[in-house]
């Protein structure tokens, strides 16, 4: 999950992004408005967290610009304004949710989490595909019933090619999600890490579920459970 944090407080901000890192997520972090506005429109983000109080442009300017150039990117606003009328006018500038400051963590990464998977079309936390289950929560796999061991890296490889089953995932694409904007990437390193999922999710080597479309990407493609 690639989520874009734009908030212009340094200790929430940093606080923010270390716990959705811990659960998984990969977060570019803007201090104000116009770094946000231009990042989000010019990299593909899964999630936007938004602070109101944004420097430079504010926060509801932010998003009735990214609505009104079509962006459907899934916004959580941040507000520190208790009145309802604020919260009312935050969503119809076409924020998907707010959180009222202070709040709790848990809630925080709760509320973006439901986001991913309602935006993905997968309202439920398990993906099951083939003999696969995968637990987006818990971060959690097994086949036909038995739990398989991926590290946190593995996981998201995973978790990407398993949501965009129906079509095949260029080498650049998977670079994009798994690894930062400004991250040296190894296509060997790639590969590595696709041949070690395949070995895992399918140790006797009788149908590895990921694919290699020559020249394109790869796919996956688990077997129908019987």
């Amino acid at each position: 999950m690639r989520v874009l944090l734009i908030e212009d407080e340094g200790a929430l901000r940093h606080a923010v992004a270390e716990a959705l890192a811990a659960d998984g997520a990969r977060v570019q972090e803007a201090a104000d408005g116009p770094e946000g506005l231009y990042l989000a429109s010019e990299y593909p983000f899964d999630v936007a967290i938004v602070d109101l109080g944004l420097p430079g442009l504010g926060g509801l300017t932010l998003i009735r610009r990214l609505r009104a150039a079509g962006s459907r990117l899934p916004i959580l606003i941040l507000t520190a304004r208790a009145r309802w009328q604020e919260k009312v006018e935050g969503l119809e500038s076409g924020a998907d949710d707010y959180l009222t400051k202070p709040f709790e963590m848990p809630e925080l990464l709760a509320r973006v989490r439901a986001l991913w998977r309602r935006a993905a079309g997968t309202p439920a936390a398990v993906l099951v595909a083939g003999v696969y289950r995968i637990d987006l929560d818990a971060q959690q796999v097994s086949r036909a019933g038995c739990p398989v061991a991926l590290t946190a890296f593995e996981f998201r490889l995973l978790e990407y090619l398993a949501r965009n089953r129906e079509r095949v995932v260029s080498r650049r694409e998977l670079g994009d999600y798994l690894y930062p904007q400004d991250a040296d990437r190894d296509s060997n390193v790639l590969e590595v890490l696709i041949g070690r999922l395949r070995r895992k999710l399918d140790p006797d080597g009788s149908a590895h579920p990921v694919e290699t479309v020559r020249g394109r990407g790869y796919r996956f493609a688990p077997a129908e459970a019987p």
